[in-house]
């Protein structure tokens, strides 16, 4: 399999790319745990079915010290015993902000109040933010049917 789309070799998509990493690494400066980050990002990547970022994510996650019990677990969280009451809103917000188009409204106000019980302004700023990211690379690649598998471990960064 082949990517439609070369993004890193074309010259529009790498300017593009660069501005979303960008946006990327001042989530990573905030106070949201990076854990965090990477579980909202890989459970993003299993809703819209992106097996690039889905691969991306889960060995980024292992890499920063991540469990495989808990990242085999994210498809299914709410049954989950191994997630704090903090990731479990986190998640509940990915996948609220995620499916938007499935909620007439948006993200509920209570799922909201969830999430801000546990997170402060800033964490909840990047929290939005990462879940905003993390849907437009989906996109991007399963537009593109970017292939997955081959990722290494901070391969970009």
């Amino acid at each position: 399999m082949e990517a439609r789309l070369n993004l890193l070799g074309n010259p529009l998509a790498g300017k593009i790319v660069k501005h979303l990493v960008g946006a990327g690494r001042a989530v990573l400066e905030s106070e949201l745990p990076v854990s965090t980050q990477e579980l909202v990002k890989l459970r993003a990547s299993q809703i819209n079915g992106c097996g690039f970022c889905t691969d991306m994510h889960t060995k980024d996650a292992v890499a920063a010290g991540e469990t495989h019990q808990r990242l085999h677990l994210v498809a299914a969280w709410r049954e989950a015993t191994v997630f704090t009451d903090a990731e479990r809103a986190a998640l509940e917000l990915t996948e609220e902000a995620t499916r938007i188009a499935d909620g007439a409204g948006g993200v509920p106000d209570e799922v909201w109040e969830r999430a801000a019980k546990h997170y402060d302004e800033e964490q909840l700023v990047a929290l939005v933010t990462t879940i905003a990211l993390i849907n437009a690379f989906n996109r991007m690649n399963v537009a593109i049917q970017q292939p997955a598998g081959d990722y290494q471990p901070g391969q970009f960064g």
